[in-house]
């Protein structure tokens, strides 16, 4: 799952005005992803996420199980609920980072993930809604196979829509109700978000008055390139962003808040 995520801003700067400036509320409905499909496989006792990042391979006996390698947890405990329903629930360091609850359709061909987020100040919910894009081998799991994030029927905490940002004259500031910030410039270095535990680096670069590219990172590596533009109006903003770890494409449109 790939919870899409976009520039968003603190507090205004003496007298600097630019477009980005604004609170901003993403309209979940207009949320497409494309390209690789979510791919997991529940068979013979074993939970196998090829989507996740680094691929993830646990015993789906409900207990916590040490991972390595991963940004936002280090321990995932699985469990199987029934026919139709898989649990995970993630640790870092102890702490409870997310819980997710995968729930197929009887008919096999739509699957929804309703999740609660812990990595924030206060929790967050979500749900997002699949259909199936390869089935399940014989014997495994119904929640086995591949699934492509269906353009509507997604819903989320209004902490995961919504933030606010400005522009300064040479940069920007940014934070979200999750207790994300950041404060980089237009000069292509990398600067860190604070209050993210997966270390995530920033790098801004301005397109033009009404377009900013954002490049994420983590160890070097870049995990998503994201391009924010402005409509002429000033009311709404298009977020196209290229997951690279996962392969995916996404876009979305935020609208300005007039309150």
């Amino acid at each position: 799952m790939k919870i899409a995520t976009a520039l968003f801003a603190l507090v205004p700067t003496l007298a600097w005005a630019g477009p980005f400036d604004g609170t901003w509320v993403t309209d979940v409905n207009t949320i497409t992803v494309t390209g690789t499909p979510d791919s997991y496989l529940v068979a013979g006792g074993m939970f196998t996420c090829d989507s996740c990042y680094p691929g993830l391979k646990v015993k789906a006996d409900g207990t916590d199980h040490k991972v390595s390698g991963h940004a936002y947890y280090d321990t995932a405990a699985v469990k199987i609920l029934d026919a139709q329903r898989v649990s995970m629930t993630t640790h870092a360091a102890g702490k409870l980072m997310a819980e997710r609850t995968f729930t197929v359709t009887a008919d096999g061909k739509s699957m929804t993930e309703e999740f609660v987020t812990y990595e924030g100040v206060k929790p967050a919910k979500g749900k997002v809604v699949y259909t199936r894009a390869a089935s399940p081998p014989a014997g495994a799991h119904t929640l086995s196979g591949s699934w492509q994030q269906q353009a509507g029927g997604s819903a989320f905490s209004a902490d995961l829509l919504t933030a606010t940002y400005v522009e300064t004259p040479d940069g920007l500031k940014m934070s979200t109700p999750t207790g994300l910030s950041y404060e980089a410039k237009f000069d292509g270095k990398e600067y860190p978000t604070v209050g993210d535990i997966g270390k995530t680096m920033v790098s801004l670069k301005r397109i033009n008055a009404r377009t900013i590219q954002e490049t994420d990172s983590r160890d070097g590596k870049v995990t998503d390139i994201a391009v924010s533009k402005v409509s002429a109006d000033g009311k709404t903003m298009t977020i196209v962003d290229d997951d690279k770890l996962h392969g995916t494409h996404s876009t979305q449109t935020a609208n300005k808040k007039t309150n």
